[in-house]
């Protein structure tokens, strides 16, 4: 399994970003996909999941209302879309696969992952 991620880049605060992920070597259907962002000197934090099969979604309290995650199976792209960004939203954002269709909220949960993308955001 690969997952490439991109859509990152500095952007002034209230702005958006469209993160993209695009997964190969799986059979994704089953798959719950996550984002999860590290910034400096913290450790990775769960961000969104969502399960391919069906669509249910999960997000952090932190982003809910701001920030979206979709899939598109047919292309085996996962999304991102991040409104109202906010300085502490400043992170690398990365994408990942859990092939067992449990919804974790922890990075131990994922067994692939993708090598980030760096969402700056400017106060």
């Amino acid at each position: 399994v690969q997952l490439q991620a991109s859509g990152g880049g500095l952007v002034q605060a209230g702005g958006s970003l469209r993160l993209s992920c695009a997964a190969s070597g799986g059979a994704f259907s089953t798959y719950v996909m996550g984002w999860f962002r590290q910034a400096p000197g913290k450790e990775r934090e769960f961000v969104a999941a969502i399960r391919w099969s069906g669509g249910s979604t999960y997000y952090a309290d932190s982003v809910k209302g701001r920030f979206t995650i979709s899939g598109d199976s047919a292309k085996n792209m996962l999304y991102l879309q991040i409104d109202s960004l906010k300085p502490e939203d400043t992170a690398v954002y990365y994408c990942a696969a859990n092939p067992r269709a449990l919804l974790s909220r922890f990075p131990s949960g994922y067994d692939y992952w993708g090598q980030g993308t760096q969402v700056t955001v400017s106060s």
